[in-house]
């Protein structure tokens, strides 16, 4: 899943990109509103974590942006949105939410709750809810980064666990390339890169036992798909 988090305080954004990112998250940052509108523009996000407090606007107008439209991009207006701010006051807290934020949390904060906020946000659409994924014997849980295989526990880097958590989420689909580019890499990487076929290679193998089709289908020329049996 890909992050945008907007938060002018360097030390600060640089820390959430390090511990979003140890959880598998792809993380951009954004240390102004308009280089979020900007960044929100050309990619596309699964959740936004946003400051109120920017230094050429706030928070409450890009939220309200992008809820009704006037922030246009890929991830359109049903993008998930956790504010991240200092201003804790009960009016403050209505209007985040009443601008339209899925969350709200204060600063300061415990990175585990962020995390598990997070993740909430992150499966609110999906059937069930909960932090564990299941297809087949395949069993993914998010809020321990561990996924297993039957009884066999499944070595994963963080990348792994992003594209198999990605797949997840959409078993017997077909998901391009592109597209895990764009959910599970964020803006630092070469958009002309071998790193997906790679890394769904070495995903493939670690996934394959003895004797049985890969659990993971190539579709030559659409992408990549996750068998449900």
């Amino acid at each position: 899943m890909r992050l945008l988090v907007v938060e002018d305080a360097q030390d600060l954004a640089g820390a959430l990109r390090v511990g979003l990112g140890r959880a598998g998250y792809a993380v951009d940052i954004a240390l102004t509103g308009a280089d979020a509108v900007a960044k929100l523009g050309v990619n596309a996000y699964d959740l936004l974590v946003l400051d109120v407090n920017l230094p050429d606007t706030d928070g409450f107008a890009l939220c309200r942006g992008v809820r009704d439209g006037s922030v246009t991009g890929p991830s359109g207006t049903g993008l998930k949105i956790l504010m991240l701010t200092a201003r804790g006051e009960l009016a403050d807290r209505v209007r985040g939410l009443d601008e339209g934020a899925d969350d709200y949390l204060v600063k300061p904060f415990a990175l585990a709750e962020l995390l598990a906020r997070a993740r909430a946000l992150l499966r609110r659409d999906q059937a069930g809810g909960t932090a564990v994924l299941t297809v087949g014997d395949l069993r993914l849980d998010d809020g321990r980064s561990t996924a297993t295989r039957g009884d066999r526990d499944l070595p994963l880097t963080r990348k792994e666990f992003a594209v198999l958590r990605y797949l997840m989420h959409r078993p017997g689909h077909v998901v391009p390339a592109e597209e895990l580019l764009e959910h599970v890499w964020d803006e630092n990487t070469d958009p002309f890169t071998q790193t997906v076929r790679v890394t769904v290679g070495t995903l493939r193998r670690k996934l394959t036992v003895d004797g049985e089709e890969p659990l993971i289908e190539t579709v030559i020329g659409r992408g990549y798909r996750l068998r449900e049996a």
